[in-house]
Order: structure tokens, then sequence, then C-alpha cells
């Protein structure tokens, strides 16, 4: 069989809520042509559409059933995965890869001769990138695209979002279940009975997220990238070289912590935000939360490139403009794209790159 029906390493795309595998049909041929024959594209497809509202639990575990049925079709040649993820995407494929996750020891690599430890579906974890996810769910202002950033739909946000977007909306809104539970994206911040969510996401040799810094009604910046308010500077205008609107980077190392908690003071305000919803009811419970789980997921280092299309011809679309959704109407994401697949090619030859041993004589 030749070389190039072999691919060694499975690229995971995991679309966002109301979408479908066909929002990758740029990026997945650019990934193709950027990044040669070593790699498969695979765009997910269990989640289409409606099924983005049950629950990203549930999205979760049919996405983690539908990796491990692509990596059995190959497994007699796959050793790598990497994970690509849009908006809400970036959460189910946070829950599945606590599904997916086993503390097996990986093979020591070239570069560095340290055995790594954990698999995900069985195959050495190398990226795991997320494009405008709320890693620390949403507010409600405008932050949902049946708000159209309407005042008063807003101040009802919590209490609607369940009518139409489900258990997902409950979940976003950290309101899923009863009040001295956490909510599900709490429990997701650290390594609990619901899974090892952390130590997944340790496993990968680098996370790493892109955030739009303005123009993006349904995720914004601070939840996107995993960062306080007091955090978010001004970014620069200036795109970096070669990246149009990718327009600054920072590397975040680990910061060593207990993990998140839920304090009885949370589990009041949640009961409040759940039962008596008001914008200043939501604020308390939320600012709670966040800092809990940034905490949490600041366990593990992160790679944040900030995007801005402010000077884009429809800068209001960035959210569908960051992976590119339609190559005619979004296609000012393009740089984005290339800073991704580059991203990815410097992991690859970092990986390939040989240990050198000198012995002293």
């Amino acid at each position: 069989m030749d070389v190039e029906d072999d691919p060694e390493h499975l690229i995971v795309l995991v679309h966002g809520i109301l979408a479908s595998p066909s929002d990758w049909t740029y990026a997945q041929a650019e990934l193709k042509t950027r990044l040669g024959r070593n790699f498969v594209m695979y765009a997910s497809s269990c989640n289409t559409f409606t099924k983005t509202f049950t629950g990203i639990d549930g999205a979760g575990k049919r996405l983690a059933n539908e990796v491990m049925l692509v990596v059995k079709r190959r497994e007699h040649t796959l050793k790598k995965i990497s994970f690509l993820a849009h908006s809400l995407g970036g959460l189910i494929a946070r829950y599945a890869l606590a599904l997916l996750f086993s503390d097996d020891l990986v093979a020591a690599s070239a570069t560095t001769n340290i055995k790594q430890k954990g698999l995900i579906a069985g195959l050495e974890p190398i990226n795991f990138i997320t494009l405008a996810t709320p890693h620390l769910g949403v507010r409600g202002k405008k932050q949902l695209p049946f708000l159209f950033g309407v005042p008063i739909l807003e101040k009802l946000a919590a209490p609607i979002a369940s009518f139409v977007v489900g258990q997902t909306g409950r979940q976003l809104f950290l309101t899923d279940g009863k009040p001295n539970k956490p909510p599900l994206l709490l429990r997701m911040a650290s390594d609990s009975d619901d899974g090892n969510f952390i130590s997944a996401l340790s496993a990968f040799k680098c996370r790493v997220l892109y955030a739009n810094v303005s123009y993006d009604h349904m995720v914004g910046w601070r939840t996107s990238s995993i960062r306080r308010e007091t955090e978010l500077c001004k970014p620069p205008r200036r795109s970096l070289d070669g990246y149009k609107h990718v327009v600054d980077m920072e590397y975040c190392p680990a910061v060593p912590s207990e993990g998140p908690h839920f304090p009885p003071e949370a589990a009041k305000a949640k009961e409040a935000a759940q039962n008596a919803p008001s914008m200043q009811n939501t604020l308390e419970y939320h600012e709670i939360m966040e800092e809990e789980m940034i905490r949490g997921l600041q366990q593990v280092s992160w790679k944040k490139v900030d995007v801005s299309f402010h000077s884009a011809f429809w800068p209001f679309l960035a959210h569908n403009n960051i992976h590119v959704k339609n190559e005619w109407f979004h296609n000012a994401g393009a740089g984005v794209i290339t800073h991704v697949a580059d991203h990815i090619k410097q992991q690859e030859k970092q990986q390939e790159r040989p240990l050198f041993i000198t012995a002293s004589l």
C-alpha cells in the first residue's frame, strides 16, 4: 500500500452549535494542502444541527464513540491524534477527551527521551486547538445569536436559553443541575467523577486557544481565551507577518493549584440564578464560577492567539470568519487557518527532530 494512503496523524475537526461538517470544507482542504500526506483530516458528523442542543455531555459521548470508530478503521497506521474545534465544539471535544483518555505511557520521543503519560483513543495526543470556544460559559450579553443583541432579551437570556437551545443552554449559562451540585463546565475544569478532564488536556503536547478580541457576538474574548477581565488589555491593531487578522500570541505556563471549588456561596448564587434570574444574580454567580474555572484550566499551559477582524470588510462575522465557515462570506479568516496549519507543522517538526546525546569522555 502506498505511504500516501497510510497517514499517521489524525486531526479531528469538531463544528459548533447548529452546524455541520460542511463548516470545515475550506479549512479541511487548506490543512490537507499545507500539511501533506502524513495527516488525515476527519470532520465529525455525529452532532449536526439540533443535536448540539442535547447537552455538552451527550454530544461529547457521541463524539468519543465516533472517534473510536474512525481510529479502529485505521488502527494499523495511526499513531498520533489532534483536535481542532470551533465554538461549542471545543467544549464537546473537551468532554470527549475525558472519555477517550487512558493513562498509559507513550513511548519516549526522539526530542526529549521522556515518556509521556496519557493516550487519547489509544494514540499519542499532539495538539488540542479551539477557535472561539466559550470555555468559561456565556453570560448572555451579545453572546447568543437568537438574542440579536436586544437588551430586554439579554436580560431574559438565562431563563429562555433552555427553551431555545435545550440542556446545552443551561450548561453554557452554568444553571444545569441542582443548586448544590457544581455545573458541568466547572466539573470539566478538574479531574472529577465525570472524567479526568485535566489529565486528558495535559496529555497533549500543546494546547492552543484562538480568540476574537472584538466583533464576536456569540463568544466573548474573555471566555474564549480563558482570561480574567483584568487580564484583557488593548490588543495590537497590526496583523502578524503572513497571518492577516492574527494580532498577538502569548504563552501561558501552567499555574499549580488545588483546582476549582464549589463553595457554599456559589450554591446560593446558583439557586438565585435559577429561581430568580436577573442580570445582577447571573453576574454575581458567573464571577464566582469563572474564577474557579480559570483556576482549574490554568493547571495546564496554554498558547493564546488573539484574532481581530476590525479591518475586515464584514467584521461582525468574526465568529464564523475565524474558521472560514463559508469560503465566500468568511474568507477574512484565511490567515487564521494558515496560522493553525503552520503551528501544526512546527509541532510535527519538533516531534521528528532527533535527540543528540553527548557523552563525557
